[in-house]
């Protein structure tokens, strides 16, 4: 049992979208998830758009406030994330 604790966050996260309205707690995240899992676990979740005015896919990032900085999407939870973190989730906005 304490095997699945440990591989677990077990107070979670706190994620928001880019604008803060959408607020949402994460009860438990595995920490073997990559962040791109996370994100894309999360955008259901929040119900976000999942395509930009035009019909193009979004792609989103996550912005992990404690350090300032958007995570890579194959970073692992373990190795980026702690106990009560805040993200916000940031759409991947390609100037063209």
């Amino acid at each position: 049992m304490q095997e699945a604790a440990a591989a677990t966050m077990t107070t979670g996260l706190r994620v928001s979208d880019v604008s803060g309205q959408k607020q949402f707690r994460v009860g438990s995240v595995s920490k073997e998830s990559t962040i791109g899992e996370l994100i894309q676990g999360l955008i259901g979740k929040m119900e976000l758009a999942r395509n930009d005015a035009a019909g193009r896919p979004l792609a989103y990032r996550a912005r992990l406030e404690r350090e300032g900085r958007h995570l890579g999407a194959h970073e692992l939870v373990r190795d980026s994330l702690q106990e009560n973190d805040e993200l916000s989730l940031h759409p991947n906005v390609e100037a063209g």
